[in-house]
């Protein structure tokens, strides 16, 4: 049903739309699904979800363009190894790294995928055993593995994550209702936006570096995509451990009500550094924290859908749209959907194959656009640069204050 000409051509619209915003630094993948909605009220069930699947997979996957070409995440989930991916592509790399991106993110959303296929149900109930206690040592995991893959001192890093921690307070407390740290200013309530404040991080500080050096140096004139599988295959058998320990641990934070993929990246990232025998390449050009990270973010989004399909609570943020489009099609998420529209359930699960496999060739092209696209001088490029990041972090809550945000 799904190769039906009329829904194929709907996937390939939707994984073109997700590539087009995954690209754009800011503008998330779940921003993506909810501007997909509206459009999902002239559809099928089958196929209004199936575009929800190969736009985040698209999307997800779409993020690590700018943060190999220009340090720039497109997506939350490619920010845990940014610095990697440039570095790399400042050496001469960038074929090798895109191509990582490629091939990894498809092979972890196809474990992903297997993962939701024979295991849906028992993976939710044991999510669901999961309480306040387990969920605190989740965090505090978390928490230690921003230390550990931090770069240099990780006594700085400690520090570091007290600042975030200490930022993370900023805004009203969810228990007592009380302002905290908002110093009056009604824009503060609601906390600090996480995605502007990342944007300004990643980008913005590049930004202000080229321009100050007056380099100009970014590192998208070395691009070439001749030839970005070379050598993809070696790393296959070099970290096929790490392949299948990343889709693993990408799956299981899926599977956790409210994690995603940003998590399973982070956690990936660690366990991969804690393992590895090049700790010193970590934040300074390690393909192996890329072959890590970028299976387990890919991996996580089916996991998301466990918990979503066998008891209608979100896995992140997309698959709580993609309950608002279930119930908006008359169905109810929950056990009975496997036994009553087994053909959706099916079609879901072949479309997470049929969006991972038409990954590799949509996802080069993408990295072919993108590299031709700048080309351009970089006396040019810096203004577009800064406009797509101002977009980006104002339109997450169409608020000026996120620009000001990410100024800071």
């Amino acid at each position: 049903m799904l190769l039906a000409p009329k829904n194929f051509l709907t996937i390939v619209v939707c994984s073109l739309y997700g590539l087009f915003v995954g690209s754009i630094p800011g503008l998330s993948a779940t921003l993506a699904a909810s501007l997909l909605v509206p459009f999902t009220f002239f559809m099928d069930p089958l196929p209004a979800l199936c575009s929800i699947v190969s736009m985040s997979a698209m999307a997800i996957f779409a993020g690590d363009i700018p943060a190999a070409l220009i340090r720039i995440p497109g997506t939350p989930s490619s920010a845990a190894y940014t610095y990697d991916s440039y570095a790399l592509t400042r050496q001469g790399k960038s074929q090798l790294v895109l191509g990582t991106d490629i091939m990894f993110s498809a092979v972890g959303g196809l474990m992903g995928a297997v993962v939701l296929m024979t295991s849906a149900p028992l993976l939710a109930e044991v999510a669901m055993n999961f309480s306040t206690f387990e969920y605190f040592w989740l965090a505090a995991l978390g928490l230690s593995a921003t230390v550990m893959v931090s770069a240099g001192s990780q006594a700085k890093g400690a520090i570091a994550m007290c600042l975030g921690l200490f930022l993370s307070t900023i805004g009203v407390d969810i228990t007592l209702g009380y302002p905290r740290f908002t110093f009056d200013n009604v824009d503060l309530l609601n906390g600090v936006s996480f995605i502007p404040a990342m944007i300004g991080v990643f980008g913005i500080s590049e930004v202000m570096r080229n321009v100050s050096q007056r380099q100009m140096d970014f590192a998208i004139a070395k691009v070439k995509t001749k030839g970005i599988f070379t050598g993809v295959g070696k790393l296959f058998k070099k970290y096929q451990w790490n392949m299948w320990r990343s889709g693993a641990i990408g799956t299981i934070i899926g599977v956790l009500p409210g994690a995603g993929a940003d998590i399973a990246a982070w956690i990936a990232y660690a366990a991969s550094k804690r393992a590895s025998k090049e700790k010193e390449l970590y934040g300074k050009g390690s393909i192996e924290a890329i072959v890590d990270s970028g299976t387990a973010n890919n991996a996580c989004l089916a996991g998301d859908w466990v918990p979503a399909l066998v008891f209608g609570i979100p896995g992140d943020s997309i698959t709580a749209v993609v309950i608002g489009v279930i119930f908006m099609k008359g169905l109810r998420p929950g056990p009975m959907i496997f036994e009553q529209h087994p053909e959706i359930i099916y079609g879901v699960y072949f479309a997470f194959i049929l969006a991972n496999l038409l990954l590799v060739p949509f996802g080069w092209l993408a990295v072919k656009a993108s590299s031709q696209m700048l080309r351009v001088p970089k006396n040019i490029l810096i203004p577009i640069i800064l406009m797509f990041a101002i977009t980006g972090a104002y339109a997450i809550n169409n608020d000026v204050f996120d620009i000001i945000t990410l100024g800071v």
